[in-house]
């Protein structure tokens, strides 16, 4: 998946979904070409061609883009409001806004903030949010916003009162960088964006604690990792993206974790990357990733 160039100010990201039926793609285009864009790249799916649900990618170059916006809002909510379909219009030189929440593992975190420094992720990391003080000297190395917020037994709706004053009107995103606390539903649906987490792929055969120890235990041929967007139901959210890396009978528990933690990485970056290049349309409980 190539990445467009994030610092090009007239490129635009369309999104479209909906009831599958006859015209879109060409209705799509035409606007666009009517308006004077470029199609640079269209990326489309239907889950039937008889009665589906579409799915549509478009990036395309506007001259003065950023002043145009609402005018090709207007154009798109009478285009597409006739067919049905629904619709999301995105700059794509504005990198998403992004809230990581982590406990004491800081392979994902640091993954993240490392790739962001590289340009590898096109998101800003407005904050870190952690339920221990440990990890704040590694965040503040990068030049961002670190807050403990602890969660006490029993207290966990102040902490996530608290996380909310942070996070509300101010991320797109927010990500858990292995986060070892249960998300409320109200937390879920105050919070205003989406949340992606990453859990490694034993689930639900090594739940609790200690899981790579009961897998050796097992003899597993496979460790892997999933992302997920959260939902009330546990890590039963739509998938982003998965990994596996073949084990044998020779590695440590150690061994395991240590290989778990590199596809969590990876996983993990895949999904954050896609998710903020508008990639990822969500489906019911499925994702259609271009």
């Amino acid at each position: 998946m190539s990445v467009p160039a994030h610092d090009a100010a007239d490129l635009g990201r369309l999104i479209v979904q909906g009831a599958d039926g006859p015209g879109i793609v060409s209705s799509v285009s035409s606007l666009l070409s009517q308006v004077g864009a470029n199609i640079v790249s269209l990326d489309q799916y239907s889950t039937d061609p008889a009665g589906g649900r579409f799915f549509q990618r478009t990036t395309f170059h506007l001259d003065g883009l950023p002043d145009r916006m609402a005018t090709l809002e207007d154009e798109l909510d009478k285009t597409l409001g006739a067919l049905g379909l629904g619709y999301r219009l995105v700059e794509a030189r504005r990198p998403k806004r992004v809230a990581i929440m982590v406990s004491k593992a800081d392979h994902c975190l640091l993954d993240l903030l490392w790739r962001q420094r590289r340009g590898e992720i096109h998101m800003n990391v407005a904050m870190v949010i952690s339920n221990h003080p440990d990890l704040g000297d590694d965040v503040r190395g990068f030049g961002i916003p670190f807050f403990h917020v602890p969660v006490d037994k029993g207290g966990k709706a102040v902490a996530e009162k608290e996380q909310l004053k942070l996070l509300k009107g101010n991320v797109d995103l927010v990500v858990l960088a292995r986060y070892m606390q249960i998300l409320s539903g109200e937390f879920i649906e105050e919070v205003g964006a989406p949340v992606i987490n990453i859990h490694h792929s034993f689930l639900p055969a090594f739940i609790g604690a200690g899981p790579y120890q009961k897998a050796k235990e097992r003899g597993v041929k496979l460790v892997g990792a999933t992302a997920h967007y959260v939902t009330e139901d546990l890590d039963e959210g739509p998938i982003i993206e998965q990994d596996v890396v073949r084990v044998s009978h020779v590695q440590t528990a150690t061994d395991l974790q240590r290989r778990g933690a590199d596809v969590e990485r990876q996983v993990l970056s895949r999904a954050v990357a896609w998710h903020c290049e508008d990639r990822v349309i969500r489906d019911g409980n499925q994702t259609v990733v271009f």
